[in-house]
């Protein structure tokens, strides 16, 4: 299995951690575990006052995967006037966002981060050099 088709599946296997799937059929119908999710948004939208929260996410990586996500859920991010690139608003009910938006997306950010990681090293040990090893640390001497 390719690096890129393992991230694909573990980006799918928290995706239905985070939907709720307990038994792998329900791992399968992934559309069917969003579709619960967003309807459990629309329900705390209702009943729940909704917060607007300020996420700055100086990574272009994780500020897109930020946008993606949000979206999926039927959240519009935005951001206000003279706001830096890197600031994102978004209104959401409070519990939403600890139980599942916000560790979803710290998961999904996280395995992403990973893969660039590695992706990153293996381009530059096969295209640059072999030793991608960080700098050692040298103790200066007095003069």
């Amino acid at each position: 299995m390719s690096i890129e088709a393992q991230l694909r599946d573990k980006l799918r296997k928290i995706e239905s951690l985070f939907a709720g799937a307990t038994t792998p059929g329900e791992r399968a119908a992934a559309g069917a575990a969003l579709e619960r999710v967003r309807k459990r948004l629309a329900e705390l939208e209702r009943t729940e006052h909704t917060v607007e929260m300020r996420f700055a996410l100086p990574d272009p990586w994780s500020r897109q995967l930020f946008l993606a996500l949000s979206r999926r859920y039927g959240l519009q991010p935005f951001r206000y006037p003279r706001q830096h690139r890197s600031s994102l608003m978004l209104r959401i009910p409070k519990s939403f966002l600890d139980s599942v938006f916000w560790p979803e997306f710290l998961d999904l950010d996280q395995t992403l981060r990973t893969y660039l990681a590695e992706v990153t090293r293996k381009i530059i040990r096969e295209e640059v050099y072999r030793d991608t090893s960080e700098a050692p640390e040298v103790v200066p001497t007095p003069e």
